[in-house]
């Protein structure tokens, strides 16, 4: 029996010093050589456990053992029959915790680099197939049903991706000005590429998904007049774009943001590219990002890029409770992001001009696990101390925008705002109405989010079909 090779091919990044001043992606992606080597790692195990790990049951070992006999086609047509959205998960997906944490190799430590080749598969296809070989398989034969999906986020668009290959006329509603939700405005070029972005929208709607940009469901239309419009079903994946805040004194100061408004600025506005497009965003030298996940990260990494000299996480747990993604960590230290961990904002001061100029803070210690599972922070006494800021984003999550649930009958949600539906449908109280994604969760991964949306496309079919 050949002996397990136990390392991993690690991925080629930008140098650290480099890309803290640039917006260019991070990570380089594996060579054709890189690939096969990290393919060659897989045992092929009988048990599965990879698949049972993925929301969207993509077949892993398939596409991998294709890698290996270097047939790209082959590894594109399975790994895109189960998933619409292969280079964004290659990216953005926490795969650690998901497929590569219940892989076989996991046990010694040296789980297969799945999210490395689901992403050089997708790169592979976008690199090297024309656009007209790479067109979807044959459209099944129209249901003859109209399904709305509101929302093109990754819940809204695996959905309609799935509902489009069973036949179904799909519309997707979008409210913004381009397709993508959160996948375009929450996460950073320097992590996701928005012309991936924008490449796989495009395949969603070459399987059939009409899309209607500028579309604010629940302003122009609402929800039963949608219904009442000939769509026998809808699918509501709006995600959770309402901010939350500390509610702490000094929060309204000039220089305070919420994360969304930053990072859809820089990221959706093209702030980062300011003046060639005009959305200017105010910078300041000493930053402080309030929160401990992906999005404090991304706001944190952006903060650098646009010229802060020093940025700070503030975050009231230790290291080993932040949500973020380990690799987005680390890649936050290694540009010199600092972290200000077992700390949390008392309030924020300002100067004559209403301009913040500091976040005054306690030091925190770690109680009994709370709700969460996580250990509760508690205020340590007399422990107040002033970091000098003049600059604060506020990532401490995110709620559903309550438009929808306020111009709708019928549809129940919860004291949070989120949409209660059924788990594993999707299927809310209201009649021909699913819901998937952080419009239940509250904010949570894109990959959960596709697993939404998928579970609650099958459902949808079947009610369509009776």
């Amino acid at each position: 029996m050949a002996k397990l090779n136990l390392n991993r091919v690690e991925m080629p990044r930008q140098d650290p010093r480099k890309r803290g001043k640039n917006f260019n992606e991070v990570a380089l992606g594996y060579s054709p050589e890189q690939a096969q080597e990290e393919a060659g790692r897989c045992i092929q195990c009988k048990k599965r456990n990879c698949v049972a790990g993925c929301p969207v049951e993509v077949d892993i070992p398939d596409f991998i053992q294709a890698i290996r006999d270097g047939d790209m086609p082959e590894a594109v047509r399975i790994l895109k029959s189960k998933n619409a959205l292969p280079g964004i998960c290659g990216r953005v997906c926490p795969q650690e915790s998901q497929c590569e944490e219940t892989c076989t190799l996991a046990k010694k430590e040296a789980p297969i680099a799945i999210g490395r080749l689901e992403r050089f598969v997708a790169d592979w296809e976008r690199g090297n197939v024309p656009q007209a070989a790479s067109s979807p398989p044959a459209r099944p034969r129209p249901s003859g049903k109209k399904v709305a999906v509101v929302g093109s986020g990754p819940a809204g668009l695996t959905a309609a991706a799935d509902l489009a290959r069973l036949g179904h006329g799909v519309t997707i509603f979008e409210a913004l000005h381009v397709a993508g939700g959160v996948l375009m405005y929450g996460i950073p070029e320097f992590r996701l590429p928005k012309e991936i972005v924008q490449a796989e929208v495009e395949f969603v709607a070459s399987l059939g998904a009409r899309i209607e940009l500028d579309s604010v469901v629940g302003k122009l239309a609402t929800l039963d007049e949608i219904l009442a419009n000939g769509y026998d079903a809808v699918f509501l994946g709006t995600g959770a774009g309402l901010p939350m805040f500390l509610n702490i004194n000094g929060e309204n100061l000039n220089g305070i943001y919420s994360a969304n408004e930053f990072l859809t600025r820089v990221n959706l506005m093209k702030a980062y590219k300011f003046p060639e497009y005009d959305t200017p965003v105010k910078v300041g030298k000493k930053v402080a990002v309030v929160g401990g996940g992906n999005v404090a990260m991304d706001s944190a990494r952006c903060a650098l890029r646009l010229g802060a000299d020093d940025v700070y996480i503030i975050y009231r747990r230790s290291e080993v409770e932040l949500p973020a993604r380990r690799e987005e960590v680390e890649n936050a230290q290694e540009e010199g992001i600092q972290f200000k961990l077992l700390t949390n904002p008392k309030q924020f001061l300002g100067n004559e001009q209403n301009w913040v100029v500091g976040a005054e803070c306690y030091e925190m210690e770690l109680g009994e696990p709370d709700d969460s599972g996580r250990r509760r922070p508690v205020v340590k006494k007399g422990s107040e101390f002033v970091i000098d800021v003049d600059e604060v984003i506020v990532a401490l999550g995110t709620r559903p925008n309550p438009l929808i649930a306020s111009t709708t009958v019928g549809l129940e949600t919860t004291k949070y705002g989120t949409v209660v539906a059924d788990e594993e449908t999707g299927k809310t109280v209201k009649d021909k109405v699913w819901a998937g994604g952080d419009i239940v969760t509250g904010s949570t991964t894109v990959i959960s989010a596709m697993g939404a949306g998928k579970r609650a496309a099958a459902s949808i079919d079947e009610y369509l079909r009776g």
